[in-house]
């Protein structure tokens, strides 16, 4: 559903994230007492309130600050089941590689994804998709990779798909993780079992989950203890046959050169990147690659950041993410991925918002979100506080008032009068 007519929403800071608005001095593209028109579930107009047009409804949202909806780049969040026992003992001291050859991590929430239904992973899904959206959300990639059976991973696909149907959650981009960790019975089985698991994600799941149109892009796992370079890129050259787009965890814990992987398969994303070479860092630049950090991944599991600084200078661009996963990343929150970003990576305020919106969608080849311009998707956050500035501070709860996608009221946290009332 649309709103029918226009309406919109003044703010003392309109945040744009318009690169055509953007300056050396305003990289965010800030209107000081602006407000934004929206019609047929797009942005009409956008610039300072005193040059709104004539006609249509403008709610005055007061001292507040409104930006474009968050862009969630990299999720894990279809899944069911808890890991909270091996939550406890990673606190502990346990180590997360030991941790998965006794059986837990993916494989044990692959247990979990196998056990249930497809009904039962969208509703759960769903659920989540609800509570970022609260949090400020309006897109979420979301990945399959607990099936690792491809009659799992197609099922963790059509959840995906059955809760990306609805206009009262953030829109869904899906990504079929084809490589994410072997299943048991192929881990025991030896190299030659690993071979033929991998041949037939490559030239059996992939082009099937394609056709079926389930995905938009293939990822995989590059990493020690996970799938190799040449293992990736058998799938990874699969998919890009079949018509997907890449995106690859890589050097997590090794540079085992994924990086140089992406480049290679003009992947939208290099994602994680704890341990990344500057020759990598320099590929990923010339390939336009960007970086998707993910900050909650990397306290949880105690690992020092990524070389920021180097990626920064080497011009790539730097998207954070919440990785949104019941092992490594427990939460759901983009605004906490965001503030970590600044506290323990080193991002700047602005360079953590601007990668959880226009950088983060960029990477989704969704130009039309994380951007409030003419013709952009109506996606919006009104925020409970004064300054853009202080979305990045660790609130540790929801501080968006009111949270539109193509114009459809997801959250508010108030009574709905005037143009969010015709919104819905």
């Amino acid at each position: 559903m649309t709103a029918p007519s226009a309406f919109g929403f003044a703010a003392r800071r309109v945040v744009t994230c318009d690169a055509a608005r953007a300056s050396a001095d305003d990289p965010l593209g800030v209107i000081e007492d602006g407000a934004v028109v929206v019609e047929g579930g797009k942005v009409a107009w956008v610039g300072p309130r005193r040059d709104a047009p004539a006609g249509g409804s403008l709610e005055d949202c007061g001292d507040v600050v409104l930006t474009p909806g968050l862009v969630d780049a990299h999720t894990h969040a279809c899944w069911v089941g808890s890991r909270h026992a091996e939550y406890a003992v990673r606190m502990a001291g346990g180590d997360y590689e030991a941790i998965a050859k006794a059986g837990g991590g993916i494989v044990s929430s692959h247990a979990a994804v196998a056990a249930a239904s497809e009904d039962a992973l969208a509703d759960a899904l769903r659920s989540r998709l609800g509570r970022m959206a609260a949090l400020g959300v309006t897109c979420v990639e979301v990945k399959s990779g607990y099936g690792l059976e491809p009659e799992h991973e197609e099922k963790q696909l059509r959840a995906i798909a059955q809760a990306g149907t609805s206009a009262y959650l953030p829109a869904v981009v899906p990504t079929l993780l084809a490589l994410h960790a072997l299943p048991l019975r192929v881990r025991d089985a030896g190299a030659a079992a690993r071979a033929a698991y991998v041949e037939r994600v490559a030239k059996e799941l992939v082009p099937a989950i394609a056709r079926a149109k389930l995905a938009r892009f293939c990822d995989a796992y590059v990493d020690a203890n996970a799938f190799r370079v040449d293992e990736a890129r058998m799938v990874g050259e699969a998919a890009r046959a079949a018509g997907l787009a890449i995106r690859l965890h890589v050097g997590q814990f090794a540079d085992v050169g994924g990086a140089d992987l992406c480049a290679a398969l003009g992947a939208r994303s290099a994602d994680h990147l704890e341990h990344v070479s500057d020759e990598g860092i320099a590929l990923l630049a010339a390939a336009g690659t960007s970086a998707v950090l993910l900050p909650t991944a990397s306290f949880t599991l105690g690992q020092p950041p990524p070389p920021v600084a180097r990626l920064r200078e080497a011009g790539v661009p730097l998207v954070v993410a919440s990785d949104a996963n019941p092992g490594t990343a427990p939460t759901e929150s983009l605004p906490l991925a965001m503030a970590f970003a600044v506290r323990s990576y080193g991002l700047t305020p602005v360079e953590a918002i601007l990668g959880g919106t226009r950088l983060a969608a960029a990477t989704l080849d969704e130009p039309g979100r994380g951007v409030l311009r003419v013709g952009a998707h109506a996606d919006l956050v009104v925020w409970d506080l004064v300054h853009e500035l202080a979305i990045v501070q660790p609130w540790g709860t929801g501080r968006a008032r009111l949270v539109l996608r193509d114009g459809v009221v997801l959250h508010s946290s108030s009574a709905r009068s005037g143009a969010a009332e015709r919104a819905t």
